[in-house]
């Protein structure tokens, strides 16, 4: 199985990231990026409004591994005025002259206010793709009618448990990659009968079962973890596959009838 995907813009994204929602600015951020990139991940995803943009970028600083070989997210934060001008100070925080991927992190004040803005940075070469992230579908379909460069991911909650069908099915028609963000439900699923009944059979661990079904549903994955042993874990997804049997008893796991966006950040 491949290991990156190629999006519409002709740039290719590594499968698996690191989500970095809720790590707390310091070391706690920069030993989980450190040791993610110790570990072989070649994605870190970070944010405005998460606060660690500074202990992420020391982290790839002081990891050794060369810029260019590492995919770096950051998203908007929608409550500021001007995404080119945020980016600047994304970029600084990062240490980086560029972002690889750029999100609007969630649709407030229309799903077009900051559109313009985001364009703006891709042409300046301040990001090399950009995004969306929290869109459903007709907030896609908002964007898209401005024309211009589209969208080339949209970053929602997606899992089993969240198995948006409808909207997956309308971003990929569309050339829009899907990344998944708590593809473990920050931890709650996976106490999970079922899932630990398959994670048993196969021989893994409840969170790699959903990884690995996030990667044979056709999604980038961003399992986030401060631990250094499931850091290593979450990765190690590439030798083994699920069976339909095994996919389809997870796909029934879905609470949300296959559509919708759960708005489980506390900014929103």
């Amino acid at each position: 199985m491949n290991t990156v995907r190629k999006l519409a813009d002709g740039t290719e994204i590594p499968l698996i990231g690191l989500g970095v929602w809720q790590v707390g600015d310091g070391r706690e951020c920069e030993d989980a990026v450190r040791w993610a990139l110790e570990a072989g991940y070649r994605h870190i995803d970070t944010a405005q409004v998460y606060g660690n943009e500074d202990s992420v970028g020391r982290a790839i600083k002081d990891s050794g591994v060369p810029r260019e070989d590492i995919y770096i997210t950051t998203k908007f934060n929608p409550s500021r005025r001007d995404p080119a001008a945020e980016l600047e100070g994304s970029l600084k925080r990062l240490g980086v002259d560029a972002v690889d991927l750029y999100l609007v992190h969630w649709p407030a004040g229309g799903p077009t206010r900051a559109w313009a803005g985001m364009q703006q940075s891709l042409e300046r070469g301040l990001a090399r793709s950009i995004g969306v992230s929290n869109f459903n579908v007709d907030e896609i379909a908002a964007v898209l009618a401005l024309g211009g460069p589209a969208p080339v991911v949209n970053q929602i909650q997606f899992s089993p448990f969240e198995y948006r069908r409808t909207l997956q099915d309308v971003s990929e028609r569309h050339n829009i990659a899907v990344e998944a963000y708590s593809p473990l439900g920050t931890g709650r699923h996976l106490g999970d009968r079922a899932l630990a009944a398959i994670a048993e059979r196969v021989g893994r661990t409840p969170a790699q079962v959903l990884i690995r079904w996030s990667l044979q549903r056709g999604l980038i994955v961003l399992p986030k973890s401060v631990h250094q042993e499931r850091i290593v874990q979450n990765l190690d997804v590439f030798g083994f596959e699920l069976s339909d049997d095994d996919l389809a008893a997870l796909d029934a796991l879905d609470r949300t009838g296959g559509t919708g966006i759960a708005h489980e950040h506390p900014w929103w």
